[in-house]
């Protein structure tokens, strides 16, 4: 099934591609590692496959958001359980506030989405359980102009890869290898290595 680094390589590629645009495929909700090694699961909303790069949308005022301001150094784990395919990426992370990619990724998405914008910010204390949302937005979908506040917290957090581990669990033993490149423009370097 995966005779060659090539095969691997374009099975994660493969892969990648397919998670942002399926909601169903097991590798759209991958768990990020920031530099303070904290990790949550996040939506992968974009795939670029020329660069590698995953795009994922935050919020401004997180605390990742400050983590990888701080620190660029990003993990992320990706996991099919039926396929038994595990990807364990490295990258370097940015947020993006401003400019047209942001822009876009706004502008894409549904006001219901968007509304979650407008609370407070991600760990902001609260004496009860709470969505964070103001209570006109619990349930209800914000018109345009009552999301213009949101859009100053909306942020991409854009990781491109720079290494990965590909792990094959099978019953007549697991297969791994793992890639490297120097920069985008750098080509992969594979090797295998014992699981």
């Amino acid at each position: 099934m995966f005779e060659t680094l090539d095969d691997v390589r374009t099975d994660c590629l493969n892969r990648l591609i397919r998670a942002p645009r399926d909601r169903k495929s097991p590798m759209h909700t991958p768990v990020i590692v920031t530099g303070d090694v904290d990790a949550r699961v996040m939506v992968l909303r974009a795939f670029d496959s020329a660069r590698w790069a995953l795009r994922l949308h935050t919020d401004a005022r997180s605390p990742k958001a400050k983590v990888v301001g701080a620190d660029s150094r990003v993990a992320v784990l990706f996991y099919d359980k039926g396929a038994k395919i595990q990807i364990r990426a490295r990258g370097e992370g940015r947020i993006l506030t401003t400019g047209d990619e942001v822009d876009t990724a706004w502008a894409n998405g549904t006001n219901f989405a968007r509304r979650c914008y407008l609370g407070d910010g991600p760990g902001a204390a609260s004496d009860a359980p709470t969505s964070g949302l103001p209570p006109e937005f619990e349930g209800a979908e914000p018109d345009d102009a009552q999301l213009i506040p949101a859009r100053d917290n909306f942020a991409l957090l854009m990781i491109t890869i720079t290494a990965f581990d590909w792990l094959y669990l099978a019953h007549t033993g697991h297969v791994r290898a793992q890639f490297v490149r120097n920069s985008e423009a750098s080509d992969w370097r594979g090797h295998w290595v014992a699981p």
